[in-house]
């Protein structure tokens, strides 16, 4: 390690700081995101840098105390609630990586061209998803400073849970299909983009259901 990364080991980052190159000789850790060539700090902490054996590289992270050490990286599996929908955009704040609940959420995007598989281009993202909906993504490489791009294209992403317009309170619907949910209490159908979801992963703790409900 040369005596100029060693000097910077240790300072003072701040969310959003260029904080070293990216490339085959250093790599982004926990606490930091990779974007267009350069590592940027996501988290108010201190720099680390450690050689990585078998990465043969040193990996860039950032540590603080007062801040979660999980977050998104690049090929996760989140969990997410929509907030907005649009005719291009879902927006959403994630909740969970993987099994771990985030003590704070973050922002999350997924393009039209991300929500599915085939059809890109005559997708109506307000007939897979609505603002309350939660649902299972996968991170993808950021391309924006201050969100996280997401997809679900895959089969097993998609809508976990959620509520019809004018269902009971606390009542979700419940798959009748990969493309349709439908509320058990009045029978009201709605088009959503269904996750194939295996119902004993959530009852193994996999998906932290009662958590991301309640938030």
């Amino acid at each position: 390690m040369s005596d100029e990364k060693a000097i910077n080991i240790g300072k003072i980052c701040i969310p959003g700081m260029r904080v070293s190159l990216s490339n085959k000789d250093f790599v982004s850790g926990s606490g930091t995101y990779e974007l267009k060539g350069y590592i940027y700090a996501a988290l108010a902490g201190v720099l680390k840098m450690e050689e990585d054996g078998d990465k043969k590289a040193i990996v860039v992270s950032v540590e603080s105390p007062r801040t979660p050490s999980v977050l998104p990286q690049t090929g996760d599996i989140v969990t997410a609630k929509v907030t907005v929908v649009n005719s291009r955009t879902v927006n959403c704040i994630i909740l969970c990586v993987g099994p771990s609940v985030l003590v704070r959420p973050y922002r999350g995007i997924l393009k039209k061209e991300d929500i599915k598989a085939t059809d890109k281009d005559r997708i109506d993202p307000y007939k897979c998803y609505r603002p309350g909906d939660i649902i299972l993504a996968r991170v993808l490489p950021m391309t924006e400073i201050h969100w996280y791009h997401l997809s679900t294209s895959e089969n097993e992403l998609g809508v976990v849970i959620a509520a019809a317009e004018g269902s009971p309170q606390g009542v979700t619907m419940v798959p009748i299909s990969w493309s349709e949910m439908q509320c058990p209490k009045t029978l009201v159908k709605e088009p959503r983009k269904v996750a194939r979801v295996i119902p004993e992963n959530i009852n193994l703790g996999l998906f932290p259901v009662d958590t991301v409900v309640n938030q």
